[in-house]
């Protein structure tokens, strides 16, 4: 006989098991209510996206004693480090840039002004975060320097970030169901009261008196991905988890919850050509390539299609994905020579990889499947004579070390394909997460589509529309999830705790 919830009725009731999820759980049960999460995925693969990403986070800094203040552990050869700074006005002007002046000015702002104080509210939960030193640095005269924004990680990645915050969710009981499908939403005039379930196949109903919303996109649903994101993106590759198929968006749709934000985009990056159709826990972060900085990509027509120094990887990676997606055959190859190889990230060489190597360009691009071999040599020559080699090369910042005279210029780390052993690597596009959501207020309650507040209903993580469009700054995703599922949260647990002390009134007065 299948096993039934204990317990059919919860203050507040979090749909969803990955970061945004868990930070709304964790939120709710600091102001004294109690709490249910339903993870969709079994135990074994509980997390979401989350625990496929590298755990790393985006938040405003003023210098190395904000690093040291959040990983207190570093030892002092790891402060010698050259940490610089990301502060809020940089993190503005970064949203700003890469949306194209779209992002929402209000969430924006929560975003990152909060991101600081958020990152200490997750150490008090028990996470614990280290600098990326092999992935958001380079060895500069023996110290390392970060760039790009993105400094800190959740110790042990995706992975040790989600298992840090179930563990703190079950020290606070917090009740976690897994198997847990969420089917519907329990809603009438008065705004949310519940959800529908099929918890371990049978289905149930469990009373509630906010939910939150916090299980993810449409990226794993392919129709949703062919419908919305237009043709081809039903070949996409999944990056993650196969349990986000837009079910949260589908039944706040449902009941009117106005939709927001960028329906037709997403984050969607280079990815192994041959990787499985969805995310794997235990070989997933083998696939990323995403040292295409420091290389050409040639499509099967064996040209150039895109400018792979436009800017430094944490801007760009995110909206390249679709251009790869768009060329003949949904394919490309990254080709490098032999003197910018050891830059590149270390899964480059797992054994999950599909490179080829040549002592020549003819033998290269004899191993290069599927590639018109003449005009990709063409390509090559080309390039290289249209290196501006007079520049420095530096992998640390833009270096403006370009091309001139091309069609399609590379801005910046343009360094010509001419030292043996050369090596070449197949890649396709790989979907992390969609941008379209649900329109939600500042304190992450859903609006409906006569711009009301929806009693009851409050949204966090993928869900929330309208801070993404086009592209996307490097590690903003979790942020974005931490900040707004803590938000979201704290409001559910306020209005419960609101509409428990109004139900104690009615029933006084009905005795009176």
């Amino acid at each position: 006989m299948k096993q039934l919830m204990k317990k059919s009725h919860f203050d507040v009731v979090v749909v969803g098991g990955g970061n945004a999820a868990l930070c709304a759980a964790l939120s709710a049960r600091e102001q004294g209510v109690s709490v249910l999460l339903l993870e969709r995925a079994p135990k074994a693969e509980r997390g979401g996206n989350s625990s496929y990403t590298e755990g790393l986070m985006r938040f405003a800094y003023e210098g190395s004693d904000d690093i040291r203040a959040l990983s207190p552990d570093l030892t002092p050869a790891e402060m010698d480090s050259d940490f610089g700074s990301y502060t809020e006005d940089l993190f503005f002007d970064d949203m700003a840039r890469v949306t194209h002046n779209r992002t929402d000015p209000d969430l924006c702002e929560i975003l990152v002004r909060q991101s600081n104080e958020t990152m200490h509210w997750m150490v008090k939960q028990g996470v614990k975060f280290y600098p990326q030193f092999g992935r958001q640095s380079f060895k500069v005269d023996g110290r390392f320097k970060f760039w790009g924004g993105a400094t800190l990680a959740a110790w042990g990645g995706g992975q040790g970030l989600v298992d840090s915050l179930y563990l703190a969710a079950e020290k606070k009981g917090i009740e976690i169901r897994y198997n847990a499908w969420v089917r519907d939403l329990i809603s009438s005039d008065a705004g949310v009261e519940g959800v529908v379930v099929k918890f371990d196949g049978v289905t149930e109903e469990v009373a509630a008196k906010s939910v939150v919303l916090a299980c993810g996109g449409f990226e794993a649903n392919s129709e949703w991905r062919s419908k919305y994101l237009g043709p081809g993106w039903d070949l996409a590759k999944v990056r993650g988890s196969k349990f986000n198929t837009g079910d949260g968006l589908e039944m706040a749709l449902k009941i009117g919850v106005q939709p927001k934000g960028n329906w037709s985009g997403c984050h969607a990056v280079g990815w192994e050509r041959y990787a499985e159709d969805f995310g794997d826990q235990a070989v997933t972060g083998d696939y990323e390539r995403d040292s295409y900085p420091w290389s050409i990509m040639v499509n099967a027509t064996g040209k150039r299609f895109l400018d792979e120094g436009a800017d430094i990887r944490n801007y760009t990676y995110a909206k390249y994905g679709r251009v790869i997606l768009e060329q003949p055959g949904q394919f490309a190859w990254q080709v490098f020579d032999s003197t910018v190889v050891h830059l590149l990230r270390p899964e480059y060489s797992t054994r999950r990889v599909t490179r080829v190597t040549g002592n020549t360009l003819e033998e290269l691009a004899d191993k290069m499947d599927d590639v018109n071999r003449d005009e990709f040599l063409k390509t090559v020559r080309e390039f290289n004579a249209a290196v501006t080699r007079d520049v420095p090369f530096d992998p640390t910042v833009k270096d403006g070390r370009k091309t001139e005279g091309l069609p399609l210029p590379k801005s910046n780390w343009a360094n010509p394909i001419e030292v043996a052993p050369f090596e070449a690597y197949a890649v396709t596009c790989g979907i992390t997460f969609t941008f379209g959501g649900l329109r939600i207020s500042t304190d992450a309650q859903a609006i409906d589509t006569n711009q009301s507040p929806i009693p009851g209903l409050y949204v966090a993580g993928e869900l929330v529309g309208g801070l993404f469009y086009f592209n996307y700054p490097g590690a903003t995703g979790l942020m974005s999830g931490a900040v707004f599922g803590r938000i979201a949260g704290r409001s559910a647990a306020e209005a419960a705790r609101v509409q428990a002390s109004s139900n104690i009134h009615t029933a006084a007065s009905a005795e009176a």
